[in-house]
């Protein structure tokens, strides 16, 4: 075996694989280099979630013949002489291989003109061919056209998503640098379609023009300067967090980071302020000194390191938590003032010392009202129960439990006649032949409903109309989602039509819906979809079936009736698959009663 030189296209080819992973990584690495050509307006055409077409038109400086040659070579760079450059980056791309990776995967068109110039220089590269002109250009600067993508490799075009996953990753590559850039107009057109367009703006009015106007009122401004970092932007009260993991963005010099460690740090500040699994919004610029930062890391640069990653972790966490003190959202202590001049005291007045009377006698238990009782009766059904360690209690498996162990015989409700409680607003207990089994009530109605919609069809009669449709204002982006989701949504029972720019009119909600909840409802749907941007085709309507039943379902911490129990049960049991979620998740737990007669040391 002799060891050979790839030639240039095939080691291009294979770059290409770091650099450009899907035409997301093309529309990121092209708006960049037209943010680092000095332009303030930026235009992105994208056909067939960018299979077919990826266009960046900029009015930056543009390039003389000689550079536009040079721009698609491996390792040419306009930013970095010696290796010290690398620490002293004020750019976004620098590595060199940006257009050359993209040039080798695609038809590619580079037209470009600087101010002096008289026309345009244009290049064309077509796998290994290569053809050079001059064209009348009106304006100076660079527009690059990427069409069919990966089309000299088709195993890896046959990799790519559906053109929903696909257009959902390049509306979060336009996003970010939009948003790091609030300075700069941009432009989106999707199958031409226009989705955004953004003016010149400041931070936050970027932030409303992205993600919409109700962001207006649900911000926290944020700012802290100190000799290790600089810190501004934004971050959203605790009462608007949602489950959603797409709306939150650190930028640092310029440039979006993802960075769990900081994340890490905001979320400790929240800390007692937020609900189970919410996530607060977020949107924080961070500036330090360029040799204090290594964005060397990974070929996307979204991962950066700090050589003073600590002390930024530290900062930023007193940042967050003063800001929310400072606007009075979270528990905030003056130590420089005195409490006692907090409330007036008059001190000629005779302070009269209150007295208690206490009933030795009262017992709650021995009658009174019959709530007093049920109290009691509940109280001595679960006393032993709760004495159980965690040890003792397993999931139910569908292959553990027949239906003669649950007083049901097959297709047999659940016996009406076994004591049935709730458990802290949350558990539904109930007896078996071999023990007891515990159900989690919100994962039970979950079932309940996944198990409903997902078996409804397309049908008028899964929609109750609205007497009075409700509208709700939308950012482009989750727009352009519901758009791709239309069908699926309206199988589930939502009737949904564009009556704006911005806006949409729910017509119809899903049987059993609350009207109140419908515009949360769909928001979670929306957001559910936006966060998981690999859901296929073939299991959006699963997945948006799950959505809706998570967000449908009651929640734990709600009171039921013994009968609204009793229906959960029967309805459960009457399920396929009345064990488990779809993930995994159990829903039902049994504790034997030889685990009693062991803990009781029978």
């Amino acid at each position: 075996m002799s060891i050979k030189l790839l030639p240039d296209s095939v080691a291009n080819q294979i770059a290409a694989g770091e650099v450009v992973q899907r035409p997301a990584s093309v529309v990121k690495e092209l708006l960049e280099n037209a943010i680092d050509a000095g332009a303030d307006k930026i235009t992105l055409l994208v056909k067939d979630a960018g299979k077919t077409l990826i266009q960046v038109m900029d009015n930056g400086i543009g390039m003389s013949e000689e550079d536009a040659i040079l721009s698609v070579k491996r390792h040419a760079t306009s930013k970095i002489f010696g290796i010290e450059d690398i620490f002293n980056l004020h750019t976004m791309g620098f590595r060199g291989e940006a257009l050359a990776s993209i040039s080798a995967v695609s038809q590619f068109e580079l037209k470009t003109r600087r101010d002096e110039d008289e026309v345009s220089f244009v290049l064309r590269l077509d796998g290994k061919k290569v053809e050079k002109a001059h064209e009348n250009q009106e304006r100076p600067g660079t527009s690059i056209s990427v069409k069919n993508l990966f089309f000299n490799i088709p195993a890896r075009r046959n990799f790519l998503k559906s053109d929903n996953v696909e257009n959902r990753h390049i509306s979060e590559a336009f996003q970010q640098t939009a948003l790091a850039n609030p300075e700069i107009s941009f432009v989106y057109h999707n199958n031409d379609r226009e989705v955004y367009n953004l003016p010149s703006a400041n931070f936050k009015q970027r932030i409303i023009q992205l993600f919409g106007k109700k962001f207006d009122q649900r911000l926290v401004p944020l700012k802290e300067e100190t000799e290790i970092v600089n810190i501004s932007g934004f971050i959203g009260k605790p009462e608007y967090a949602t489950l959603k993991r797409s709306e939150q963005f650190f930028m640092v010099n310029g440039r979006f980071i993802k960075s769990p460690y900081l994340h890490h740090a905001v979320m400790l500040a929240y800390d007692d302020l937020l609900n189970k699994d919410s996530i607060p919004q977020y949107f924080i610029r961070l500036t330090v000194a360029p040799d204090q930062i290594d964005v060397n890391v990974h070929p996307t640069k979204t991962e950066v390191k700090f050589v003073e990653e600590r002390s930024i972790y530290a900062i930023l966490r007193t940042i967050v938590r003063q800001s929310l003190g400072k606007f009075n959202i979270a528990p905030s202590l003056d130590f420089e003032r005195e409490s006692v001049f907090d409330s007036p005291f008059d001190r000629t007045r005779t302070v009269k010392i209150p007295g208690i009377s206490v009933d030795p006698s009262y017992n709650p238990f021995e009658g009174g009202s019959g709530s007093s009782r049920a109290l009691r009766e509940q109280f001595e059904r679960v006393e032993e129960m709760m004495r159980l360690s965690g040890d003792e209690i397993k999931p139910m498996g569908k292959e553990d439990v027949k239906p003669s162990q649950l007083n049901i015989s097959e297709g047999e409700e659940t016996s009406k006649e076994s004591p049935i409680i709730q458990l802290h607003n949350k558990f539904i207990l109930t007896h078996i032949k071999t023990g007891f089994m515990i159900i989690d009530q919100h994962r039970a109605h979950q079932r309940i409903l996944f198990d409903r919609f997902r078996s409804k069809k397309s049908d008028v009669t899964n929609c109750q109309q609205l007497l009075f449709p409700i509208s709700l204002d939308l950012n482009p982006a989750d727009l352009e989602l519901i758009n791709g989701m239309k069908k699926e949504l309206e199988k589930l029972g939502f009737s949904i039509e564009r009556i704006g720019k911005d806006s949409i009119s729910i017509n119809g909600i899903p049987t059993g819906c609350r009207e109140e909840n419908a515009t949360s409802v769909l928001e979670s749907m929306v957001g559910s979809y936006r966060d998981n941007k690999d859901w296929e085709a073939e299991k959006l309507s699963e997945n948006l079936a799950m959505s809706l039943a998570r967000s449908m379902s009651i929640k734990a911490g709600v009171h039921l009736s013994e009968k609204e129990m009793e229906d959960i049960v029967d309805r459960l049991f009457a399920s396929d698959m009345p064990y488990s979620l779809p993930g995994g998740k159990p829903i039902v737990i049994t504790i034997a009663l030889e685990e009693l007669d062991k803990r009781f040391k029978y």
